[in-house]
This record gives structure tokens, C-alpha cells and sequence, in this order.
């Protein structure tokens, strides 16, 4: 057994018909840029009635047309913040919790122990959080049930250096069902290839086509820092890329 082994993101993704909300990072295969990427699944319609839309930090959750918007708690917020030259991405508003513990120079671990899983019995969503540093290292967390019933939270924080070639990928659902059953085990190491387009494109084809709503994929220059980012709605015709 290879525990090193880097397996392919459009196998997992292609196979699964629920990893519902996911977090990839990590670094291309020459090693120049850092790889974000962050989608958005829903089975609901209030969930897939959902956009990604541009904000100078980074990019915020919309409902696609408001007169449909049900209940926003969980599903409007900012999933992606620029912090320095380093990057938040979340499936929830706890993006602005980690920014205002980082902004008082306190760690991405002490911001999420003030929260919890999401409050959406029987399923207990997970919270799941990347930190994306200017180096290309980073660090994923998932916050989870500790028990059907949602009476406490486990918390599990993992730490990477960037790799050529290697990514990490954590998601808030193992798979579809009922209730939908929650992540287990450490990130799933993935192999990054390709252009931001080639990479972003591959996502996006092997997400399903049922249940997939939105993707944001960044490639950031280590050297410089400079990014180049693309966003794919499902509610848009074509995707919007945005330099």
C-alpha cells in the first residue's frame, strides 16, 4: 500500500454524487503557483438557487433570484477572503470569524474553536475551513458531529507544505443519502494538474451535473503573488473569468 499516493480528483469527484461542499489546496506541478479551489453542491431549491459573485477580497454566496431565497443563514456568506497575501476559503460564515482572529494575530485554530458544525439536524453539516499561506503550506479544518444526535463537536486540524504536484481535498459529505453521512478521515490527497483553466474545467465536468451550482478556482504566483481566478455558475450560461 502506497500511502503516498496521489489520487485523482476527477475519479473522486466523477464517482460520487454528493461530496456536497468541497475545499481543494494545494500547488501546481512545477511548483510556481498555489491552487485554491472551492465548489458548492445543493439538493433544495433554496441551496441551488445560488451564484458566486466577485468582491475584491475575494467572492461572496447570492441568491440567483431573490424572490425564491427561503432561508439565507446557511447559505449566504463570503466563502473566500483575501488575507494578505495569504487566502481564507470556507463553506460558511465562519471565513469572516477566521479573518478577525488573523487580524489580531491570533491562529486559524483559535478562531474556529468559537464554532461549531452547522445546526441542520439530522445531518449536522460539517463547517470545513482551508487557510492558504503565502509560501504555498496550508492548513485544512473540519468541525463535525461528535455523535447523531449533535451533542458536541469534534474539531480536526491538519497541516500540509506545498508540494509540486499535490493537493489536498476535504469535503463536507462522504456521499448522498439520508441523512447525508459526514466526512470521515484525513483530506484526500490529489494530484494537481494542468492550466487554471485546464484544472478549473476538469472540476467542473466531473462534478455532478444534478447537484453542482458553483466553482471558484485560484492559481496565485508564489514569487509575485499575483492570482488569475475563473467562477462557474450553473445558473449562467458560460463562466466568468476574472483576472
Amino acid at each position: 500500500m502506497n500511502v503516498y499516493e496521489n489520487h485523482g480528483l476527477s475519479a473522486l469527484l466523477s464517482g460520487n454524487p454528493y461530496p456536497g461542499r468541497g475545499i481543494v489546496l494545494g500547488q501546481t506541478a512545477d511548483g510556481s503557483q498555489s491552487v485554491a479551489a472551492y465548489f458548492i453542491m445543493g439538493r433544495s431549491e433554496n441551496s441551488r438557487n445560488r451564484i458566486f459573485v466577485k468582491e475584491p477580497d475575494g467572492i461572496r454566496t447570492e441568491a440567483h433570484d431573490p424572490a425564491k431565497l427561503e432561508d439565507p443563514s446557511l447559505i449566504i456568506y463570503h466563502p473566500v477572503r483575501q488575507f494578505g497575501r495569504g487566502l481564507i476559503v470556507t463553506n460558511g460564515d465562519q471565513t469572516d470569524t477566521i479573518r478577525d482572529f488573523l487580524e489580531k494575530g491570533l491562529p486559524f485554530e483559535q478562531a474556529l474553536r468559537t464554532r461549531e458544525f452547522e445546526p441542520d439536524g439530522p445531518n449536522w453539516t460539517p463547517r470545513i475551513s482551508g487557510l492558504l499561506s503565502p509560501d504555498g503550506s496550508y492548513k485544512l479544518s473540519i468541525l463535525k458531529s461528535a455523535d447523531e444526535a449533535g451533542s458536541g463537536c469534534a474539531r480536526y486540524t491538519f497541516e500540509y507544505p506545498g508540494l509540486p504536484g499535490v493537493g489536498h481535498f476535504l469535503h463536507t459529505y462522504v456521499t448522498d443519502g439520508n441523512p447525508i453521512p459526514t466526512f470521515q478521515g484525513e483530506p484526500e490527497r490529489v494530484s494537481i494538474q494542468g492550466t487554471l483553466e485546464e484544472f478549473a474545467g476538469m472540476i467542473w465536468d466531473k462534478l455532478n451535473e444534478a447537484n453542482k451550482i458553483s466553482l471558484y478556482v485560484r492559481f496565485t504566483d508564489l514569487a509575485t503573488g499575483e492570482s488569475q481566478e475563473i467562477i462557474r455558475n450553473k445558473h449562467l450560461e458560460a463562466g466568468e473569468k476574472h483576472t
